[in-house]
């Protein structure tokens, strides 16, 4: 893409309603702009970063087994009033009425209708297990929107289901996506801890948040800093497989993690003091065991091998997929904007032309554009007439991770720079150890 023909509508002040930094950002960067409280329209950079995470959503879920699907935002609230969830789900809700007077209402959660879907069309113990997922809007009506898309009204979420025979097969279905969540936040570059929670209006025994510890998160956290040394990194693993999935959740479940809510200080207490922490953390997803709680209400049934007749186990899985992009900017920024992790970067790499006009740069920029385009990367290309201090101030702020300067000095020696940008540091080299060097970075991404 071209910096001149495209749509990065930049901010040079801060925002005055932009109280943490990654709001500040968002709206300085031209990534999302307000059209009511906890309300967003995504614009063209904000927007391809979602894709990027929605996609690595997506790719783990599938690598995991999950199946996709799409449900509707809008549903009909005598499914909710079968659960008994309608009336206890509180003023969160959106309830709509539409022209024939029937109640709706817009979905905060799914629970209700995926387990209709799934009572509509299962019958036997033989269809088991089965686990379906979307990626879709939900709306929730926060009393106090706030802190841009971190405490949203309408959010972008991935929430899964699982349906098993047994309650063993529905544990390994929680560890499955416990595993699955540990890669995913992980190829955006991405700690986050899962922890001991409490369940809230979906209800069930069994529930982990996953948090990443910052200092603006909402929720105070204390765990045992050995978690913190933990990587999943590129592990091969077979979600199949009941006993490998069960030893990785026990190697990240083992150290003591938990919310505020499930705190225990006589517990926390055996912990070596110089482990003990405690922090602020940001949720960016949860997963849930609730057994039948929804099933058996709603009569989503199996018959069995000897023909009786059985309620299914079902969990809950969800991860904030918009509520990331805010996480992400909390976890990776400096005072000079943002630093996006290479495996959800809007561009792959920025090229700044320090003389637009000169035919020499212009040359060597557009070859560059073009190389790096051929290799599979997606470069964004400042070629607009501004000054240079001007386009590495909007570079640094939209936070590319590489950025590659052109000037006449450079291109009369046969050298570009390429910088990093979360460590500032930068390296002459031909163009063609530019490409070579950006390609074999996100290769492994």
């Amino acid at each position: 893409m071209r910096l001149s023909r495209y749509f990065l509508p930049v901010l040079k002040e801060n925002p005055s309603e932009a109280q943490i930094v990654s709001h500040r950002y968002m709206l300085r960067a031209g990534m999302i702009k307000q059209q009511a409280a906890g309300i967003y329209s995504w614009l063209p950079l904000g927007f391809k970063v979602l894709k990027r995470i929605e996609q690595i959503v997506h790719e783990e879920q599938i690598r995991a087994g999950h199946i996709p699907l799409l449900m509707p935002t809008l549903q009909p609230a005598d499914l909710w009033r079968e659960s008994g969830r309608y009336d206890d789900y509180g003023e969160e809700m959106l309830r709509i009425t539409d022209r024939h007077k029937r109640d709706m209402l817009y979905g905060p959660t799914n629970e209700e209708m995926i387990t209709d879907i799934f009572r509509s069309h299962v019958s036997s113990y033989k269809d088991l297990p089965l686990t379906l997922y979307h990626i879709q809007w939900k709306f929730r009506d926060e009393i106090r929107p706030r802190f841009g898309v971190m405490r949203g009204r309408e959010f972008l979420m991935k929430d899964g289901y699982n349906f098993d025979l047994d309650y063993e097969s529905a544990i390994h279905a929680y560890n499955r996506h416990m595993v699955s969540y540990l890669r995913t936040y992980e190829r955006m570059g991405l700690q986050a801890i899962p922890m001991r929670a409490a369940s809230g209006p979906i209800g069930g025994d069994n529930t982990h948040e996953f948090l990443v510890l910052a200092s603006t998160g909402e929720s105070e956290v204390f765990y045992d800093a050995a978690i913190t040394d933990l990587k999943f990194g590129d592990r091969v693993v077979n979600y199949d497989d009941r006993a490998e999935c069960e030893a990785i959740v026990k190697e990240w479940t083992a150290p003591y993690a938990r919310t505020d809510e499930t705190h225990d200080e006589a517990i926390f207490a055996e912990i070596p003091e110089e482990r003990r922490r405690s922090s602020r953390g940001i949720e960016v997803g949860q997963i849930f065991y609730f057994g039948t709680k929804y099933s058996e209400p709603m009569g989503a049934n199996v018959v069995t091998a000897d023909g009786s007749r059985v309620p299914v186990h079902m969990g809950s899985h969800g991860i904030g997929v918009s509520r990331l992009l805010g996480a992400i900017i909390e976890a990776s920024h400096d005072d000079k904007g943002i630093i996006w992790p290479e495996g959800v970067t809007p561009f792959h790499a920025g090229i700044v032309n320090l003389k637009q006009g000169d035919s020499s740069t212009d040359l060597a920029c557009e070859a560059l554009y073009r190389d790096l385009s051929a290799r599979g990367l997606e470069p964004l290309y400042d070629d607009r007439d501004e000054r240079a201090g001007a386009k590495f101030a909007t570079m640094d702020l939209i936070g590319l991770p590489w950025r590659i300067t052109v000037g006449p000095r450079g291109i009369s020696a046969g050298k570009v720079e390429l910088t990093n940008r979360r460590t500032g540091e930068s390296e002459e080299m031909s163009s063609g150890a530019a490409v070579d060097r950006l390609a074999q970075i996100y290769a492994g991404i």
